[in-house]
C-alpha cells in the first residue's frame, strides 16, 4: 500500500506572505487576512482536504537589511502589516471540526512563563487542536524593538530556546499533576494543593520560582513543530520536536536531512518514526500540463523583483541590494539563516543574484511544482519514496486560490492512487498524527518534567559542590 502522504498549509496573518508582490493578482485574497471571515473560509476549505494544520507563520521585526531601509518591505507588503498568529487559533477551529492550528512563537522575544499561559489557554479553547512552531528568530529589527541590543549569535539563540523549553516543559508537564483540579462542589475543594507544585527553575537565563497559572489542557503541552535545517536546529529538532519543517531544495539534500534527523532522535533515545518531517514546496495545478504551465507563467507576472529580495536579505542577513543581478550569490557570516545560503550551495551550481530573486518571487525559499495533477502526484510520490520525508509544507502563490486548486484537483488524485488519507482521526491534533495518546510520549525529554518535585531534588543535588570541591 503506498505511504500516505501529510499536508499543512502555510500561512501567515499577513499580505503575501512568501509570494511578494502576488498581492497585486486580481484573484488574490491574501488583503484580507484581518477578517475571520477569511480564516473561517480557508480552514473550511482545508479541512475539506484533509489537511493536517494550517501552518501559520510569524517574525517579531520586519525585513530592513535589503538596501538598508525598510521601504522595499512597505511598497511590496512583504510580511509588513503582519499581525498576531495566535489568535486565529480559536475562530479556525470554531469553524472546523478536526484541522489543527500551528502557531509561531519565538523564544527570544517573549517571557516562557506568561507564553506558557497563552499556550495552555489557546489549547484549553480549541480542545487540543493548537499546535508550537518553535522559532530563535533571525531579524535584528525584532531585537532592537523589544530592548536587547542586538540577535544573539545563532547557536546561543539556541542555547537560550534549549532553557525555555525545559521551563515551558516544568510548568505545562509538572506543575499541576493529574487530578488536581477536582472540582468537588460538596467539600468546597475546587483544586487540591497537595498536587499543585512551584516549578523552582533557577537557570542561566530564567528564573521562574513558581506555579502554573493554568490547569493542564487536552494536550498539556500542545503538539511542538520546529524549524530547524542548520546544525543547531538539527540538534534542537532531533531532541524536541514532533514535527520538524524543513525546506530542502533537491531529493539528495532532503534525504540526507531526514536520515540525519532521524538518527540524532534515535540517539537521544527517541522513536525516529515519531518525528514527522514535512518539506515546504509550492504547488501550481491545473486540468493538464499545460494549463498549469500558462497559469504558472501569469503568476510570475505578478512577482516582485525587489520584495523576493527583501526576504532573502532578512532571511540570511544579507543585504542583496547591494549586489549587481549578475552577481553570484556567496556565503556571508551573519546572525541570519545560515541554512538558506547552504542549501542554494547544496544545488551544485552557483547562483546569480537575479536567479535568487526570480526564484523566490513565487513560494519563497522552498520548490515549485508545476503540472497537472498526475503530474504534481508523480512528483510528489517520488519524493517521498527517495527522501523518506512525511508530508510538506505547502506555500500559496495567490490565496485561497492556490490551496482550492489542490483540494480540486490534487487531492483527489492521489487519494485515487491511496496515497492520501480520506478522513480525520479522532482526538487531539497529536492523536491525529501518531494514534497514540494527547499527551507527549514517554520517550520524549518533556515527559520527565511530569515528577516535578523529584525533578527540583535531582537538580539541587546537582548544584551541592561535591566532597572533594568542599575540601
Amino acid at each position: 500500500m503506498p505511504r500516505h502522504i501529510r499536508f499543512n498549509a502555510f500561512e501567515m496573518n499577513c499580505v503575501g506572505h512568501q509570494s511578494p508582490g502576488l498581492w497585486a493578482h486580481p484573484d488574490d485574497q491574501s488583503w484580507r487576512y484581518k477578517d475571520v471571515e477569511y480564516w473561517a473560509d480557508l480552514a473550511r476549505t482545508l479541512e475539506k482536504g484533509i489537511f493536517d494544520s494550517i501552518f501559520i507563520a510569524d517574525v517579531i521585526g520586519y525585513y530592513d537589511v535589503y538596501k538598508g531601509d525598510l521601504d522595499a518591505a512597505l511598497r511590496q507588503g512583504a510580511q509588513i502589516p503582519v499581525n498576531d498568529p495566535l489568535q486565529l487559533a480559536l475562530p479556525i477551529t470554531m469553524s472546523t471540526q478536526h484541522i489543527g492550528v500551528g502557531i509561531t512563537a519565538s523564544t527570544s522575544f517573549e517571557h516562557p512563563y506568561t507564553f506558557a499561559r497563552r499556550l495552555s489557554t489557546a489549547d484549553h479553547l480549541t480542545k487540543g487542536r493548537v499546535a508550537w512552531n518553535i522559532v530563535t528568530s533571525y531579524l535584528e529589527s525584532g531585537a532592537r524593538n523589544v530592548g536587547e541590543t542586538g540577535l544573539r549569535q545563532h547557536d546561543n539563540r539556541y542555547d537560550v530556546a534549549e532553557e525555555y523549553l525545559e521551563v515551558l516543559y516544568k510548568l505545562l508537564e509538572g506543575s499541576w499533576e493529574e487530578g488536581a483540579v477536582v472540582r468537588d462542589r460538596e467539600r468546597r475543594l475546587f483544586s487540591d494543593p497537595a498536587k499543585v507544585h512551584e516549578i523552582g527553575h533557577d537557570g542561566k537565563y530564567f528564573q521562574v520560582p513558581g506555579y502554573h497559572l493554568s490547569e493542564p489542557s487536552p494536550q498539556r503541552t500542545p503538539l511542538l513543530f520546529q524549524a530547524g535545517q542548520s546544525e543547531a536546529g538539527r540538534r534542537f529538532a532531533s531532541r524536541n520536536a514532533e514535527c520538524v519543517f524543513v525546506g530542502a531544495l533537491t531529493k539528495p539534500a532532503l534525504k540526507s536531512y531526514v536520515a540525519d534527523v532521524r538518527a540524532r532522535a534515535a540517539a537521544s533515545g527517541r522513536d525516529p518514526r515519531k518525528l514527522l518531517v514535512y518539506n515546504l514546496i509550492t504547488i501550481i495545478v491545473d486540468e493538464t500540463d499545460a494549463k498549469a504551465q500558462a497559469k504558472f507563467e501569469k503568476l510570475q507576472e505578478y512577482a516582485s523583483y525587489d520584495g523576493s529580495l527583501v526576504f532573502m536579505s532578512g532571511w540570511t542577513g544579507i543585504d542583496f541590494g547591494q549586489y549587481a543581478p549578475t552577481d553570484l550569490v556567496r556565503k556571508v557570516e551573519s546572525a541570519g539563516l545560515t541554512s538558506l545560503v547552504e542549501s542554494i550551495e547544496e544545488t551544485g551550481r552557483p547562483w546569480t543574484i537575479e536567479e535568487l530573486a526570480r526564484w523566490g518571487g513565487i513560494g519563497g525559499a522552498g520548490p515549485v511544482f508545476v503540472g497537472s495533477a498526475e503530474t504534481i502526484a508523480d512528483i510528489l510520490q517520488d519524493w517521498v519514496e527517495e527522501t523518506d520525508v512525511d508530508g510538506f509544507n505547502i506555500a500559496y502563490a495567490i490565496t485561497p486560490g492556490s490551496f482550492e486548486d489542490i483540494v480540486g484537483y490534487l487531492i483527489p488524485e492521489l487519494q485515487r492512487r491511496d496515497a492520501y488519507p480520506t478522513s480525520y482521526a479522532a482526538g487531539t491534533l497529536r492523536e491525529k498524527l501518531f494514534g497514540d495518546g494527547p499527551y507527549l510520549p514517554d520517550d520524549h525529554p518533556g515527559a520527565r518534567y511530569r515528577d516535578i518535585e523529584a525533578v527540583k531534588r535531582a537538580q539541587a543535588a546537582a548544584r551541592q559542590p561535591s566532597d572533594a570541591e568542599a575540601a
